[in-house]
């Protein structure tokens, strides 16, 4: 079995929401915001222009 990549959270409504999107294998987050047939996807950073890793990933 294999484990997913990105691991898809926060989900919100049908045609228009946000995504809190992981990448397990770094641990790094992404946000998909999305409206109707339009979307955008952007690494989170912190104030400092670090990527935001989650805090429950293995370092």
């Amino acid at each position: 079995m294999t484990k997913d990549r990105f691991i898809v959270g926060n989900r919100e409504g049908i045609i228009t929401g946000r995504r809190i999107i992981t990448d397990s294998e770094t641990g790094v987050q992404y946000l998909f915001a999305y409206e109707g047939y339009a979307g955008g996807l952007t690494v989170l950073v912190d104030r400092d222009g670090k990527p935001i890793v989650d805090k429950n990933h293995p370092r």
